[in-house]
């Protein structure tokens, strides 16, 4: 019988029944797969309420997208300007002003929201 995970125990039990069910051959709309929607959401739920992902500051996001387009941090002077700027906002000494947040926006396609995050 299903029912919401309160405890690390029944989240453990959960995690292995899924595990099991990915197993199986399973066809849609059966009872198995129903049984692995089911504790699929139970276990997203369970997680998201004890182990939140935090979102990534906006000196995270913007070295993680210079990485993903396997660009070297001194590009963001080109984006931004001067290299002082760059290091300065690399190393959380300088905030960004909203011209720089868009100017990202538009040239490296970081979400706004990632930009405009806490430091």
């Amino acid at each position: 019988m299903l029912k919401v995970i309160k405890t690390e125990q029944e989240y453990e039990v959960a995690l292995e029944k899924a595990y099991l069910l990915m197993q199986e051959e399973i066809e849609l709309g059966t009872k198995q797969a129903d049984e692995l929607d089911l504790i699929t959401l139970l276990i997203t739920h369970y997680e998201d309420s004890h182990y939140p992902i935090l979102p990534p500051s906006p000196i995270e996001a913007i070295k993680f997208r210079l990485e993903q387009l396997g660009k070297a941090p001194s590009e963001l002077s080109k984006i931004l300007g001067a290299r002082s700027r760059q290091s300065e906002i690399l190393s959380g000494k300088r905030k960004l002003s909203l011209t720089m947040i868009r100017k990202l926006h538009e040239v490296l396609n970081i979400p706004a929201k990632s930009l405009i995050g806490v430091y």
